[in-house]
């Protein structure tokens, strides 16, 4: 590749291809790591689709299939990003707090993160009750229509009614939130499928805060220790992300072969309403935030953040894309390590912007389809409850459902109607999934700003940021 100008924002592309492609074929791949990714999106839906048009997704040869070879090599992918996530999000989070070194200088970083994700949030649950109001796809749906998703996935929506009712305990809406954050026992965090990744960020954020209150001789050994962790965390990143074509192929493979497009189309105006008021939150709001926030123009933030995109997609878990998503924003946005360890753990959990949209088109969906008035105090109640659910929504697919079943409950619409939408509810998730981790970019980099950082440096210019 001698001779060869690299291209502005590519460089996490080619750092993946060059490492992947040295051990696996002694030379780099042909096409950058985020068009192999697109192609096996492309071939994924299109053999599913030709696979359920042609032969139908209940067809005992499709079902075999699926259940053999596609969706374990599917998710065996999705577990490996998910097993290395804690110990990066650990390391780094450790790292990024010690190394940004003064108490205060953490207080006011966590506050703009925080203030501008609540903004954010309120924002896109607006925006999802504005459209929901004003299309009504709830009184769209044939009565038919509804009765047959009903009776077609009623089994699993009472299997997950009951166990959301299990995990309803007696306790305070302020003992919940603390049982939530507090781990007892940061072990227990990490073994528990998925990993309680805000009781684990809860820990790493005090470990951090302890580490910087240390003198230097003191906190110098476990400091090169999680460093290393990290190296060799970001590491396997790497060289899982040369599998991630033909993950992505066998994921996507999974989802149209089983389902095809008749759900969409029976449930086209939730649908419609949904992907609508995503593609409005990412491109008006998150355009509109990038520009004059992050001063940054948003052809660039979306050209430099495809692979993140497309990860995010395909996997439908903000925690699985959290490797991919901290290596593109220090390579391809320049936000310096210790703030965008930072700001991206605690986003990928925190900040859902998508999550809280489709919760909030959700809930009124299917008020609206059970006839259910909820009046303009229920609905801003919907709102608010919307915006603390999408900081505890676990980053995982389908991680809205539990909280939607809850919100539910407590607007007087039988929970059992989640069952309506279950069989579109991994479609809209992979959209909603990469509406979420955008949002956590486009945080790091307001955050990276607001600080005095230069942001979208060379990509052959050191890691280590430098102040504008």
């Amino acid at each position: 590749m001698t001779g060869e100008t690299p291209k502005p924002g590519d460089s996490y592309e080619r750092e993946v291809a060059a490492d992947v492609g040295a051990v696996t074929h002694g030379k780099r791949p042909r096409w950058p790591l985020h068009t192999r990714i697109l192609i096996g999106l492309a071939v994924g839906a299109g053999t599913g689709f030709l696979a359920n048009t042609i032969w139908g997704g209940e067809d005992r040869h499709v079902d075999a299939f699926v259940r053999h070879v596609t969706e374990p090599l599917g998710t065996l992918f999705l577990r490996a990003l998910l097993m290395i996530v804690v110990p990066l999000v650990g390391s780094s989070l450790v790292l990024s707090v010690a190394g940004i070194g003064d108490i205060r200088r953490l207080g006011r970083v966590g506050l703009k993160s925080f203030a501008y994700t609540f903004v954010i949030s309120a924002i896109s649950v607006l925006i999802g009750l504005v459209l929901t109001n004003t299309i009504r796809p709830g009184e769209r749906v044939a009565p038919e229509t509804a009765q047959m998703l009903k009776e077609k996935y009623a089994g699993d929506a009472s299997k997950r009614v009951e166990a959301q009712k299990k995990a309803a305990g007696t306790d305070t809406p302020l003992m919940d939130i603390v049982k939530t954050v507090v781990p007892a026992s940061p072990l227990q965090a990490m073994s528990t499928d998925p990993p309680q990744m805000l009781q684990l960020m809860f820990f790493a954020l005090f470990m951090g805060v302890a580490l910087t209150l240390l003198p230097e001789e003191k906190k110098a050994p476990l400091l090169r220790v999680l460093e290393s962790v990290y190296a060799v965390s970001a590491n396997v990143v790497d060289l899982l992300m040369g599998l991630a074509p033909y993950a992505v192929a066998c994921l996507l493979f999974t989802n149209v072969a089983r389902f095809g497009l008749d759900l969409l189309s029976a449930l086209s105006w939730f649908v419609v309403t949904v992907l609508l008021g995503l593609a409005l939150h990412m491109f008006g709001v998150y355009s509109l935030a990038v520009w004059l926030m992050s001063r940054i123009s948003p052809l660039e933030f979306f050209r430099r953040v495809k692979t993140v995109m497309l990860t995010a997609f395909s996997t439908s878990s903000s925690n699985a894309t959290l490797p991919t998503t901290m290596r593109v924003s220090e390579e391809n946005l320049g936000v310096p390590r210790d703030l965008n360890s930072f700001v991206l753990t605690v986003g990928a959990t925190a900040n859902q912007n998508g999550s809280a949209l489709y919760e909030g088109v959700t809930v009124l969906f299917l008020a609206q389809l059970a006839g259910v008035h909820l009046d303009l105090g229920q609905q801003l109640q919907v709102v608010y409850l919307a915006i603390l659910g999408s900081i505890g929504t676990a980053g995982v697919p389908s991680g809205s459902i539990p909280f939607i079943i809850a919100v539910l409950a407590t607007m007087g619409v039988n929970p059992a109607l989640i069952a309506v939408i279950l069989g579109v509810d991994r479609i809209l998730d992979m959209c909603r999934t990469t509406v979420n981790v955008v949002g956590d970019l486009t945080v790091a980099t307001y955050v990276a700003r607001s600080e005095g950082y230069e942001l979208l440096r060379p990509p052959l210019a050191s890691s280590s940021a430098q102040r504008a």
